[in-house]
């Protein structure tokens, strides 16, 4: 049955919505139509746009093109571009992750060339040490993440700390995999869009406005789990899917996000959490 498989070969659940999604796909359509005729003309004159590996198997198990029984297997093409970046950034190597960050690539560009150059601009200068042994600019993103909640949706801050919840509970998976397996494809794909062309503050912007435009829905938890459900609910839903109005809404719900602002703050997280070690 082709209907079990989205465009990019996973599986769907048994209770997806079939009727909502292709409501919202047969309007989106026409939107992607519209950008690709943008891209195709912005490309044309060549000037582009301005501005270990124990983990093969578990790579999108859920996904046809990656099971060993698929000709060609995404696996062997996974495999050669997280080797290939291994060897090519000795300092970073391979982390857990990037194979979930690399398929995605490869999905998209059906090119280990071109995968392994995209992986290289995320790991080497858009998302630096969020994937070294330390890890450190994951940890101080996180940490940078709820000085901006205490900012922007204080209620929410004041109910973690109330309950004494790390950041990094809850939102670890959303920059470790830059929210694939958090938020639907076609969603993941444009934030993607945003991050290569404006950087690692897109990450904050989808980050607060998941928080912020369900804090109502947020405060009403009373307990941990309860409180880790709800950020696991906040990723699902027609507000995500709606990817197109989605991200029109991580540009204004939000508010100002100044880059300084993230840089001040990225330098008093990072310098807090080495003195912690």
């Amino acid at each position: 049955n082709p209907r079990v498989l989205d465009p990019y070969g996973f599986e769907r659940p048994a209770n997806f919505d079939y009727t909502s999604y292709e409501d919202f796909f047969s309007r989106y359509l026409v939107i992607l139509t519209r950008r690709a005729i943008k891209w195709a003309k912005l490309l044309k004159g060549n000037r582009g746009v301005p501005k270990s590996l124990k983990d093969m198997n578990r790579t999108f198990p859920d996904n046809v093109r990656f099971r060993k029984t698929a000709d060609p297997c995404l696996q062997k093409t996974l495999y050669n571009v997280l080797v290939a970046y291994g060897h090519h950034n000795q300092s970073v190597g391979y982390c857990q992750g990037m194979n979930f960050i690399a398929g995605y690539l490869i999905l998209i560009t059906r090119n280990e060339e071109e995968s392994f150059w995209l992986l290289d601009a995320l790991i080497g200068r858009i998302l630096p040490d969020y994937y070294s042994p330390e890890m450190m600019g994951l940890k101080t993103d996180q940490e940078v993440l709820g000085e901006l909640v205490k900012m922007k949706v204080p209620a929410v801050a004041e109910l973690m700390e109330k309950h004494g919840i790390m950041w990094t509970l809850l939102v670890s998976r959303w920059f470790i995999c830059l929210f694939i397996d958090i938020l639907p494809v076609e969603t993941v794909l444009r934030i993607w869009d945003c991050l290569f062309y404006e950087g690692s503050k897109i990450i904050f912007r989808v980050a607060l406005t998941l928080i912020k435009h369900h804090q109502a829905f947020i405060l009403e938890a009373t307990n941990f789990p309860d409180i880790c459900d709800r950020f696991k609910e906040i990723t699902k839903g027609p507000f995500v899917t709606e990817c197109h109005t989605f991200m029109q809404k991580i540009f204004t719900e939000p508010g100002s996000l100044r880059m300084a602002t993230i840089e001040k703050l990225r330098e008093t997280c990072r310098a807090n959490l080495i003195a912690q070690t």
